[in-house]
């Protein structure tokens, strides 16, 4: 139930009238300009889903209710307006309380709730007539304007952020020339981005433009490789067959280390030195002479993947090996190290040490070696000699 305020004067009155005139323009101003917010216009255009749908429940709410509150107010401020004007300098008592009601009263009836019998008399009111007034209306209105602006601009932002982001990487993928799976991608940001904005966990938007960005200069480099090695290709491929001769001394290099290391030192096979680099020649003299253009520069890229592949297990397969080799002769001059240690220390004789250097010398000259039991064996040659010495050897 409102409370009927004290009247105004008339200089207290035309103050008030002319301040909420001019507060309603602002009001009105400020909704036409969220109205056409692009967060609004975006959820408008696109129908929201997911985290933005959520949110947007709420705010579809607030916003209609500051509409409908704005209306309210403007007929309150109008019927004000209207009063003041039909009495112009003769205003009566009547009139002052009605128009300090309108002002600073509750004149807008928005409910009525029926008292329960139990709570009222005979001749008592029946039900409870529910109003408000400016004030009531602009605490409403900034509650609700609450709700919506920081929606509205956080929708807005992630949108913008999206289309700047994607009209450059558009204008990349058109000169790359970008597979579908790229432009896919892409498309589906934008997607995402227009009906689930506030869908995007932290830093998932900023990791998703980089990935994009970066895949589409990985194509674009791709694209720039494949235009150099197709203009390297007509001018003769030399690279290429540069390539190729120096990855055959290498394989041969490396099958040879793993032929003499296989055969002196008990392992696993060796690893594949890639495929054949004269397999990989014939493959460069048939672009040469019979790729068509549009294949070349794919073929070239697969061909240049292939010879670097090669050239790597090739090195991998011969620096295994020449460790194997180089482990076993380290072992062999330990054991003669530790036999001339015996020998200055006048303990060879020794049965034990003797046993130890007899079983040593065998695994040393073995053919294949097996290293793990040449390395244990002169480790108990050391440990003997040590023992039989008096100390650690």
């Amino acid at each position: 139930m409102s409370v009927t305020p004290t009247p105004l004067s008339v200089a207290e009155i035309d103050r008030e009238l002319a301040s909420r005139t001019t507060e309603l323009a602002q009001i009105a101003q400020t909704l036409v300009e969220l109205d056409h917010h692009p967060g609004i216009a975006l959820v408008r255009r696109y129908r929201p889903t997911g985290e933005t749908a959520r949110r947007w429940v709420p705010v579809e709410q607030a916003l209609g209710a500051l509409w409908d509150d704005v209306a309210i107010l403007r007929s309150i401020v109008d019927e004000a307006t209207a009063v003041r004007s039909r009495h112009g300098s003769r205003i009566d008592d009547a009139t002052r309380a009605r128009l300090t009601t309108l002002l600073i009263g509750q004149p807008h009836e928005i409910a009525r709730t029926p008292i329960p019998l139990a709570q009222r008399g005979l001749v008592g009111p029946y039900e409870t007539v529910v109003a408000i007034g400016i004030a009531d209306l602009r605490v409403r209105m900034e509650q609700a304007f609450a709700v919506v602006g920081p929606f509205t601009d956080a929708v807005a932002e992630i949108h913008a952020k999206v289309i700047e982001a994607s009209a450059q990487m558009q204008r990349d993928i058109e000169r790359a020339g970008t597979p579908a799976a790229i432009t896919d991608a892409l498309a589906s940001l934008l997607g995402r981005a227009g009906t689930d904005p506030l869908g995007f966990a932290p830093g998932e938007l900023a990791s998703s433009i980089e990935s994009l960005r970066a895949a589409i200069e990985v194509e674009a480099a791709r694209q720039r490789e494949i235009a150099g090695v197709i203009a390297e290709l007509r001018a003769g491929a030399p690279t290429l067959r540069a390539d190729c001769a120096r990855l055959a001394e290498l394989q041969a290099r490396a099958d040879a280390a793993a032929r003499e290391a296989e055969a002196k030192v008990r392992t696993a096979p060796l690893p594949a030195g890639g495929r054949a680099a004269a397999e990989l020649l014939a493959d460069v003299d048939a672009l040469v002479s019979a790729a068509p253009a549009s294949k070349i520069g794919d073929a070239v890229v697969k061909l240049r993947a292939q010879l670097a592949e090669s050239i790597e297990n090739a090195t991998r397969r011969a620096t295994l090996a020449t460790g194997l080799l180089e482990r076993r002769e380290e072992l062999r001059g330990r054991h003669r190290a530790y036999r001339a240690k015996a020998v200055r220390l006048g303990v060879i004789e020794d049965s034990d040490v003797t046993a130890a250097d007899r079983i040593a010398a065998g695994l040393a000259t073995r053919v294949p070696c097996d290293l793990a039991l040449l390395t244990r064996a002169i480790a108990d040659y050391r440990s003997i000699i040590g023992e039989k010495a008096g100390r650690q050897a």
